[in-house]
């Protein structure tokens, strides 16, 4: 007897083999073929699989040797799966969300635009009352405007004034083709005369005058005096309204002053202010004369030049001029005081001139600033000598006597009768101290040379009388 056959009392029980005994009444199982691993996984383990006999678990061991990275693989690769299905959907809802937007505005501007037309409809058939009101009946009446010591307001006074200025056209033909300038005057008598300002007539021009109620008259020249700035021009067959004048040395510091004039041709402009100063001592920029003005605050500009500045009594204080007024500051207006315009306006009315002026005969450029020292040394070519002072004679007049001399265009005048000149006003007040025309001036006069060479000599001149008006 095989030691490996074991009796059992109903048969002999085969030894153990691969083969499984399996009762005759059972039906042995099918054997399951074995699934092939993945290609692309070609030693990846077989998943446990469990005997449907004795349910024990087989290939356990094996994978539980899968590692661990291959794991993370897997679930890092479904993390990134919903991450990228997460950014889609956010992104669709942010389309979806700006579409839905878009909609919402079209639909808005298509509502508005519908029921702005409504809108306008509805507004052109409203009536709409603009409501204005009239000043109350005689508001404008002079006689409301002046207080019962005779003072006006400032359109009190702007009403007083305004028919006794005048603006005036200069042109250089009879014709009235060509327009030189315009400027200003105030009406002294109803019979025609004006005053206005030298440098707004041509002492060989045509003048016309424009009357506040658009009259036009020719003028003609009484008389100019270009030292002043003053010049008298008449009309005739005319009536006009005289300006009242009033009494420049009663002007205080401080009082309300109107200024009118035609500035840039705008008829009859008035501007306002105070008396800034009085007794000013200015000097015209074109002839470099001095005279006795009020300043004021009240724009001046050239078109007012020969117009009138006017207190609130409507009195004529002063005759305005650019010429007079400051261009390097704001607010510096100037006008020749009417006590001292007075006495030239009547001379020129009754001579036609200034009695007493008179000529040398000469032009000339004085050392009283640095710039016009730059202009004598441009002219002469060369520096002038240290500590050398006297006037540049830039030309002589033929006409006059001083021609006669020895004095030539590019010498200097340094001395008149003994006493040193620099400036021009050193000059004038030199003579005019103690000579008048017809009078003979010894004079002291240099030639200076590049070398720096200075020659004096001596002349005597006749002054000649001046009636021109051009100083």
């Amino acid at each position: 007897m095989d030691d490996n056959n074991i009796y059992t009392g109903g048969g002999i029980v085969p030894p153990a083999s691969d083969n499984t005994y399996i009762p005759k009444h059972e039906k042995a199982p099918e054997p399951q073929p074995e699934q092939p691993a993945p290609a692309s996984q070609p030693n990846r383990p077989r998943r446990p699989v469990y005997d449907s006999f004795m349910y024990e678990p087989i290939g356990f061991d094996e994978y539980d040797r899968i590692s661990a990275a291959e794991i993370k693989a897997e679930e890092e690769l479904r993390e990134k799966k919903l991450r990228t299905a997460r950014e889609r959907a956010i992104l669709v809802l942010f389309f979806l969300m700006v579409l839905l937007a878009l909609t919402v505005c079209i639909a808005g501007i298509t509502i508005d635009l519908i029921r702005s037309k409504d809108h306008m409809k509805a507004i052109g058939s409203t009536n709409v009352v603009l409501y204005q009101n009239s000043k109350p009946e005689g508001a404008n009446d002079l006689e409301n405007f002046v207080d019962e010591n005779g003072r006006y307001t400032t359109e009190g006074a702007a009403a007083a004034v305004k028919e006794s200025i005048v603006e005036i056209y200069t042109y250089s033909d009879p014709f009235r083709s060509t327009l030189k300038g315009t400027g200003s005057g105030v009406v002294l008598t109803a019979d025609g005369y004006i005053v206005t300002n030298a440098h707004v007539l041509l002492a060989d021009g045509y003048h016309d005058i424009h009357t506040y109620d658009n009259k036009v008259y020719n003028a003609k020249i009484v008389g100019r005096d270009a030292k002043t700035d003053i010049a008298v021009i008449k009309v005739n067959n005319a009536e006009l309204c005289p300006a009242v004048l009033g009494d420049s040395d009663e002007v205080i510091v401080g009082e309300k002053v109107i200024a009118v004039g035609n500035p840039a041709g705008l008829s009859n402009t008035v501007t306002d202010g105070i008396v800034s100063a009085t007794g000013r001592k200015i000097r015209s920029d074109s002839t470099g004369f001095e005279m006795n003005c009020i300043q004021t605050n009240a724009a001046i500009s050239p078109g007012n030049s020969g117009g009138a500045l006017v207190n609130m009594y409507g009195q004529v204080i002063g005759i305005t001029s650019s010429k007079y007024v400051s261009s390097s500051y704001e607010g510096l207006g100037f006008a020749i005081t009417i006590n001292d315009a007075k006495p030239i306006i009547e001379e020129l009315i009754s001579n036609g001139f200034i009695g007493g002026r008179f000529r040398i005969g000469i032009t000339l450029v004085d050392m009283s600033t640095e710039s016009k020292i730059a202009t004598i040394e441009e002219k002469l070519g060369f520096p002038i000598p240290e500590d050398f002072e006297g006037v540049y004679i830039d030309a002589v007049d033929p006409n006059c006597d001083i021609a006669k001399t020895d004095l030539k265009a590019g010498d200097f005048i340094t001395a008149i009768n003994g006493k040193s000149i620099k400036t021009y006003d050193d000059l004038y007040d030199t003579i005019s101290a103690s000579y008048g025309a017809g009078d003979t001036v010894p004079a002291t006069c240099a030639h200076v040379t590049k070398d720096g060479d200075i020659s004096y000599y001596n002349i005597e001149f006749k002054l000649m009388p001046d009636t021109s008006g051009d100083f």
